[in-house]
């Protein structure tokens, strides 16, 4: 299969997994194991897992089928789920300072879209093989293990800050 076609499928992947993963940990009973990795509230942090988890699972699927051939694949995946992850922050607030409010509609449409965005940075930084270099790789690892942590951390103990409160109880974390 051709690198576009496995980005296209990561995409149809990720918006899947994405949309289920907001209900996995109400499905589990409230699984302590699969809070970190998917939504436990309603929060803006809690849903940037829903395009970060299924992108770097599809990914490790990519990496065996193909992504050895890219030196630059860890670290080019490392910034498309920070950038999708910042296009989501950014589309939401946006919208919501733009009209006052937010729409499931516009919510899911913002999902897509930084899921698609994510995917098409990746194809043109693999192709223009962009971050390529150990120095790029040490600082993809260091990244992505942080994300990890922020993730667990963060899932049962976050900041008081907008953007981990979930608007529709009021409260923070689990």
């Amino acid at each position: 299969m051709s690198m576009k076609k496995w980005h296209l499928a990561g995409i149809t992947f990720t918006i899947i997994a994405g949309t289920l993963d907001h209900f996995i940990y109400q499905w589990s009973s409230e699984s302590v194991f699969l809070a970190p990795f998917s939504a436990v509230n309603e929060s803006t942090w809690e849903h940037l897992k829903l395009l970060a988890v299924p992108l770097l699972l599809f990914s490790f699927a990519e990496h065996f089928a193909y992504g050895k051939v890219f030196s630059n694949f860890l670290a080019v995946r490392t910034c498309c789920v920070l950038a999708g992850m910042a296009s989501i922050i950014v589309m939401f607030y946006g919208c919501v300072a733009l009209t006052g409010q937010h729409w499931l509609w516009a919510d899911i449409g913002i999902f897509v879209l930084s899921v698609i965005c994510a995917y098409g940075l990746s194809f043109v930084l693999l192709n223009y093989r962009s971050l390529s270099g150990m120095t790029w790789e040490i600082i993809a690892r260091v990244l992505l293990v942080l994300l990890v942590v922020s993730f667990i951390f963060f899932t049962k103990q976050p900041p008081h800050l907008f953007l981990f409160q979930d608007p529709v109880t009021g409260q923070y974390g689990m």
